[in-house]
């Protein structure tokens, strides 16, 4: 046979014994050749004589080839003459169609299903152009059929990209958003395809866009846009969008405009006159203007009374002027902006531009004191008109959004409030690394402080990538600005709001004495814990903070941070003390004691002993009914018992009472958070490890049922969100025992490997869970475990966590090889080979791109360009500077980045950024004349 299966002779014959020199070529038939007109030598065979007579071959022979098909090609051929029958019969399945559309990368896979002939398979195969033209074929069928799926037409968009001009996308995205202005999915798409068209963007045409958004759908909410009703989430959605705004502005380096946002917004929301609350929103933003251009104090400044007291005050005949007494204190000059004048002028600006974005965030104004007007502002780009703002202006109605707009503007300011940017925003607003940042967590693994969101700079850092995060806090003027701030708004909450924000203030100013601790500044941490302690007390002198646990346990923890351990007791006994009999019932006071108990474990090695038997009284006494009392000395077996028998009880009713109600209260899952860790700390102190992680399991099973992965995208009632969280804080205490227990005693790694491991394909975006996974894997010696799992995880999770934590984890196994290898500055055999690990690198971040919040995440393309640039690939990394700039043009810290890697480019890197308006503080020009001084 030959290779296409064909017989080369009808007969066959014995092999011979003997070697042959060359293959016999045998005719098909032995008979004599047969003449004929049409063939005359007798030379060719029938097939060919019959295409000369213009026949073809027999009905039998022409399907021969066919009978006997490619398995595989069958299979894809039945699946798409299904498919068509399907969208045949249901033409209105959107879903369907989209699947139809995926199905079409699986077809192309396979080799010449569409052949026609040799040659051609291959060409199809590569052939991507045909790959979209197919998809873009169906989608247009798919669309005739679905005139208002907007999925569909978003399908297509995408699809487009790769065929039309940018202006011929933007005119279509034009027009579908025109079809749907109420679609505040849609919306958000839009904006960050604009944002992310380097050819056609700029930052006031997006700024100006974020506007038009938001206007809009206030007059969908308002229902001024009557063809149009408002969706279900619309609120939540604008108020989404709103806080992207403010991201870009300040990422852009347009940190006043953002400031003047949230100050316009804390005066519409809170100070709003009541002559004006009826009106829809585009008429209460035309009262706004005369308050804004009044010159009128604003959130955060000096002597501010907000919108509704000015309107008051306007109606009797304005505000009786009084010359106020001249400060002492002088703002902060300019004159050292330039220290040494010998360093490379690239140098030079980055420091005075840092320095200028640091100093400059707050939007200028004329200071009446001084006589100053408006022509006195150096830099015009400082004032923040109304019409930078106006349009931008929502209604918030919801109480709860209310107060998540006060804890973002904190947060915005660098104060840690406790709220995480909502899902749509979380990877724009990305742009340093202090998430890989360990902290105190390795020293104290139960106390540790954790910021719940790090990875957004606050307003006014651009610091280079590695800089060490923590808390600094802001200049004079900025921590004057934050002052006012909660003066102003903490009259506006009450109860758990209010407490929440005298919280975030005093964790605030504790995370700048941490700070302190860390660089050893002694001189700065006296002042700073002189302010913090009189910030303590203040706040714990107001009438309804007296009893405020919160506030209490911080101001003990502030107490033992600063080295008054006695002190800091009898903080922790008077708040005791004044509990009275809540006994388990009060999450607050269960808080205050685990923290108690939890820093006595963590005391140093020599009181261990004494510090236990401290912990376990704490414990056991929140169990009884009287007073806790100072420590007096060993706690009795007896009341050990007595105690483990009421956490016991106390944790079932806990967990009975939290299963059987639908959603879970608030109040509920805190208590039961509580319980559970102060429990497994009793059990860890009385009896043991095990006895701990019994308690964990337990309470994991429970709970379990009710949880649904982050990434499957379903179950997202509220009753799930708040089971989520509560298993995943007490899976944090979980963990954070296993290290504390591995560090004080011999403990195997598998236990904890397991348990993160558990835990993060539940959290995929948890950052605490996957700091403590990247450090013990990296003591690891084999790699390929923790390949597999961060492949599982970045194959199900659309979290973008697991993807930065995979190229942390390589980075740091190339570092520790690289250590091994220079030794000494010596180059010495690698006992662990790992040459393929900087291409591992690259692949990681290459696949990190590929989905849209990876490939528009600053913080990841920063990573990308000095993890390049660390490697001394100068052009790949300029390749892979301008191919972020496609993605995120807007973020100002990758052109900042630039200049210190590409210091010869600088003047075209400037040139970009002012081409595309971002803000340049310091022109290139001025340096020279600064210079020259």
């Amino acid at each position: 046979m030959n290779i296409d299966g064909a017989a080369i002779s009808s007969k066959t014959e014995p092999p011979s014994s003997e070697p042959i020199s060359f293959i016999p070529v045998k005719d098909l038939e032995d008979a004599a050749p047969v003449t004929t007109w049409l063939n005359p030598l007798g030379i060719y065979d029938q097939s060919t004589t019959q295409w000369l007579q213009g026949q073809g071959p027999p009905e039998q022979e022409s399907k021969q080839p066919d009978t006997q098909p490619d398995s595989e090609s069958a299979a894809l051929k039945a699946k798409v003459e299904e498919f068509n029958r399907r969208v045949r019969e249901n033409p209105r399945d959107t879903q369907l169609w989209m699947a139809f559309v995926a199905f079409q990368d699986e077809v192309m896979k396979s080799p010449g299903l569409y052949a026609i002939e040799e040659g051609e398979q291959e060409k199809r195969k590569r052939s991507l152009k045909l790959i979209l033209e197919k998809k873009l074929a169906i989608l247009e069928r798919a669309i005739e059929s679905n005139q208002s799926s907007v999925d569909l037409k978003l399908a297509k968009l995408k699809l487009c990209t790769e065929f039309w001009e940018p202006s011929t996308l933007v005119k279509e995205w034009q027009k579908l958003i025109f079809l749907h202005p109420n679609n505040t999915a849609l919306w958000q798409k839009y904006l960050l395809f604009c944002q992310s068209q380097f050819s056609t963007f700029s930052i006031s045409k997006i700024h100006s866009l974020y506007g038009k958004c938001l206007s809009t759908l206030s007059a969908v909410k308002d229902g001024s846009i009557l063809s149009h009703p408002a969706l279900p989430g619309t609120e939540e959605a604008m108020f989404a969008l709103f806080l992207q705004q403010c991201h870009f502005l300040r990422q852009a380096g347009h940190s006043e405009k953002a400031v003047s946002l949230f100050q316009a917004m804390v005066d519409f929301t809170f100070f709003k006159p009541d002559s004006v609350k009826d009106l829809p929103t585009k008429g209460q933003v035309e009262f706004f203007e005369p308050f804004w251009d009044s010159g009128e104090p604003r959130a955060g400044e000096k002597g501010a009374r907000g919108w509704k007291a000015w309107m008051h005050q306007q109606e009797r005949g304005g505000w009786v002027v009084i010359n106020p007494d001249e400060d002492d204190d002088e703002p902060e000059e300019d004159d050292q902006e330039i220290k040494d004048k010998s360093l490379p002028k690239w140098q030079i600006w980055l420091a005075a531009e840092r320095s200028r974005d640091q100093r400059h965030w707050q939007p200028w104004r004329p200071d009446k004191t001084k006589k100053q007007t408006e022509e006195d502002c150096e830099d015009p780009e400082r004032q923040v008109l109304f019409d930078d703002i106006g349009q931008s202006l929502i209604r918030l109605s919801s109480h709860n959004l209310q107060f998540q707009l006060v804890e973002a503007f904190l947060q915005f300011l660098g104060v840690p409030s406790g709220l995480t940017p909502p899902a749509s925003c979380l990877y724009l607003a990305m742009d340093e690394n202090s998430i890989f940042d360990n902290g105190l967590y390795d020293e104290k693994p139960l106390t540790f402080f954790n910021p719940s969101f790090s990875g957004a700079s606050f307003v006014g850092r651009m610091d280079r990538l590695g800089c060490p995060r923590w808390t600094r806090g802001q200049n004079r003027e900025g921590e004057e600005f934050i002052r006012n701030v909660f003066h102003l708004v903490m009259p506006l909450f009450s109860g758990k709001e209010k407490s929440q924000l005298c919280f975030s203030w005093l964790q605030y100013e504790i995370a700048k004495v941490i700070w302190c601790l860390h660089t050893k500044n002694k001189k700065r941490l006296k002042s700073q814990g002189k302010n913090c302690k009189k910030l303590a007390k203040n706040l714990l002198k107001e009438p309804e903070n007296r009893n405020n646990f919160c506030l209490w346990k911080q101001y003990a923890h502030l107490e033992w941070l600063l080295g008054n351990t006695e002190d800091a007791r009898k903080v922790f006994d008077t708040a005791l003390g004044m509990a009275g009999s809540r006994e388990l019932k009060d999450s607050d006071l269960c808080e205050l004691s685990l923290l108690y108990a939890e820093l006595e474990v963590e005391l140093s090695p020599e009181v261990r002993g004494a510090a236990t038997a401290r912990a376990v009284h704490i414990l056991t006494k929140l169990t009884e009914s009287s007073p806790c009392g100072p420590y007096t000395g060993q706690v009795l077996a007896v009341h050990i018992l007595k105690a483990r028998k009421a956490y016991e009880h106390a944790l079932q009713d806990c967990l009975g009472d939290s299963c059987v109600s639908d959603p879970a209260p608030t109040d509920s899952c805190s208590r039961l958070i509580s319980l559970a860790k102060c429990f497994m700390l009793f059990q860890y102190l009385t009896t043991g490890i095990d006895a701990a992680v019994r308690i964990y399991e337990q309470v994991f099973a429970k709970l379990n049922s009710y949880v649904v992965p982050e990434g499957s995208g379903e179950g997202n009632s509220a009753s799930s969100q708040s089971w989520t969280s509560v298993l995943e804080a007490i899976t944090v205490m979980h963990t954070s025992l296993l290290r504390f227990h591995m560090k004080v005693s011999v403990y195997p790694l598998a236990p904890l490997r397991e348990a993160l491991s558990q835990a993060l394909k539940l959290y995929p975006g948890n950052q605490v869970l996957w700091r403590s996974y990247v450090q013990i894997q990296n003591k690891s010696h084999s790699a390929s475990k923790t390949r597999r799992f961060f492949d599982t995880i970045t194959r199900s999770a659309k979290a973008l966590e697991p993807w930065l934590f995979a190229i942390e984890a390589e980075k740091l196994r190339k570092r520790l090889v690289e250590t091994v290898q220079r030794l000494d500055g010596r180059e010495i055999h690698a006992t662990i080979p790992e040459t393929g690990l900087t291409h591992r690198i690259q692949a990681l971040f290459e696949n990190a791109m590929r989905s849209d919040s990876g490939s528009q995440c600053p913080l990841l393309w920063r990573m990308y360009l000095n993890f390049l640039v660390s490697l001394g690939n100068k052009e790949r990394s300029k390749g892979v500077f301008y191919k972020a700039l496609q993605n995120c043009p807007w973020a100002k810290v990758l052109y900042l980045d630039a200049v210190e890697y590409f210091p010869d480019e600088m003047q075209e890197i400037l040139d970009l950024m002012t081409e595309k308006e971002l803000r340049v503080r310091l022109p290139l020009e001025e340096l020279e004349l600064l210079l020259e001084d």
